[in-house]
């Protein structure tokens, strides 16, 4: 057996987005994310709004290649992975003194959540433009920017679930964010809100953003037109 290849603590986190192509065996596909499931990785199927892609697999798990098994047997299914990103849980250094239980929500976190099929995912980096790079800011004015931000994301408690995953080093970006909400404007309400925060507003940049429905992997399928 490979050695797992694992992080010293979370989860490593990998979304998978995929056209599906007529031929693509449906139950070949349903079967390898048992499969991942079983072994104890938590797959999130999600039916894509829009042309980027047809469906999405977000995958969490705390070995590389069981991330790699899933990918592999997917694509042998017929997917074709039109984009992706990798990322893992953290807890940041603003958030170093939250409580044990929100700790642990943050590094292993149980998804999906229950009566939230609204889903988005998009990445985002800090700016390093002149005159708004945030790495040159003190930690302390960094921390009270963080707080404001935080502060807006707690009023949708209840609505949205995000997981905010990073990312640097190993993907473009520096952190991917998944929103799980009850309604489909709980999402747009949330980003809206939280970019006119300072440490958004003056400091964010962001990537494309994936938008759609959660739901079981056969029920996915189907919908988005796999017999």
């Amino acid at each position: 057996m490979t050695e797992p290849v694992s992080p010293a603590e979370g989860l490593c986190v990998l979304h998978l987005f995929c056209r599906v192509p007529p031929a693509t065996d449906a139950d070949a596909v349903c079967a390898a994310v048992a499969s991942s499931s079983a072994a104890g990785d938590q797959v999130v199927p999600v039916a894509i709004l829009g042309h980027k892609a047809d469906m999405a697999l977000m995958v969490l798990g705390d070995d590389l290649w069981r991330l790699r098994d899933l990918q592999t047997a997917v694509v042998a299914a017929g997917l074709e992975v039109v984009e992706s990103y990798f990322s893992m849980t953290e807890i940041s250094e603003y958030a170093a003194g939250v409580p044990d239980e929100m700790k642990q929500a943050r590094l292993y976190p149980q998804l999906p959540p229950e009566g939230k099929p609204a889903w988005c995912f998009y990445p985002m980096s800090k700016s390093r433009v002149v005159g708004a790079n945030w790495f040159t800011l003190p930690f302390e004015e960094r921390m009270d920017l963080m707080r404001e931000h935080g502060a807006s994301g707690r009023t949708f408690a209840g609505r949205i679930l995000q997981v905010v995953t990073g990312s640097t080093g190993v993907d473009d970006f520096e952190w991917g964010v998944t929103l799980f909400g009850e309604r489909p404007d709980d999402l747009k309400d949330v980003v809206y809100t939280m970019r006119y925060d300072k440490a958004s507003a003056i400091y964010a940049e962001f990537g494309p953003f994936y938008t759609g429905i959660v739901d079981d992997i056969d029920v996915v399928l189907r919908r988005v037109g796999c017999p």
